[in-house]
């Protein structure tokens, strides 16, 4: 009985760091029509393909982390973001970092709720804002990019609540009065702030000066520099 008692308890032990790194990693799958699935759930059915999986901040991280699994890239967007932002007067620096956080800059990101594409979207909010194309990098950046800029004068510039409301909707952070109680959404948060921290804090060799620069050009590389806003 004493063995068997020892016995349970080494697998709980073992099985307790399985469960929460579980509950903080994002997986991509690639369907069996080349369509891709962002989850947080491993997925076993046949013709799902794991293509990448994303460690996301746990649940006890500081708002403003500087954890090395969020950290910034330069991506084939960069110029994009750049004009959707300069079109919404909004930071590129905060339309890259939920980019980041809701695709992984995927353009043909599906979600198991149904958001699509770089700025994830939900088939109502596309048709808000007249996307009629929603995987298209152009027509869904510039109205995730809206629909941002929209949530900040709601929530009266108040970042975190349109973030919120980004992920979860703003009618629930209306009903909350605040940050809804979901793990997922206050999860989001922080970690969009953190990226946001880092993208807005980047400093690049020869940028200039007064500009908010979103990414970098590595040496040999024929790209400019950097992008940047011109937004104070």
């Amino acid at each position: 009985m004493l063995l068997l008692r020892i016995l349970i308890l080494l697998v709980m032990v073992q099985l307790v760091p399985l469960r929460t790194a579980a509950a903080t990693d994002i997986f991509v799958y690639q369907r069996p029509d080349g369509s891709r699935l962002i989850t947080d759930h491993a997925r076993l059915e046949p013709g799902y393909t794991l293509v990448k999986v994303y460690s996301n901040l746990v649940e006890d991280e500081p708002v403003y982390s500087s954890s090395p699994r969020v950290s910034t890239r330069a991506t084939e967007f960069d110029g994009l973001i750049q004009r959707v932002s300069d079109s919404v007067m909004l930071d590129p620096a905060l339309i890259k970092s939920v980019m980041h956080a809701e695709s992984a800059f995927d353009p043909t990101a599906l979600s198991s709720k149904g958001a699509r594409g770089l700025m994830q979207l939900m088939p109502g909010t596309a048709q808000r804002y007249g996307v009629t194309r929603v995987f298209d990098p152009q027509q869904n950046v510039l109205a995730g990019g809206r629909y941002l800029r929209d949530l900040l004068r709601q929530f009266n510039g108040d970042m975190r609540l349109a973030l919120a409301g980004y992920n979860a909707g703003e009618n629930a952070v209306l009903k909350y009065g605040g940050i809804p109680p979901y793990n997922e959404t206050r999860h989001y948060v922080r970690k969009v702030m953190s990226l946001y921290q880092k993208y807005r804090n980047l400093k690049c060799n020869n940028a200039p000066s007064g500009v908010k620069v979103i990414s970098c050009s590595k040496p040999g590389d024929s790209q400019p520099t950097a992008w940047a806003s011109n937004l104070q």
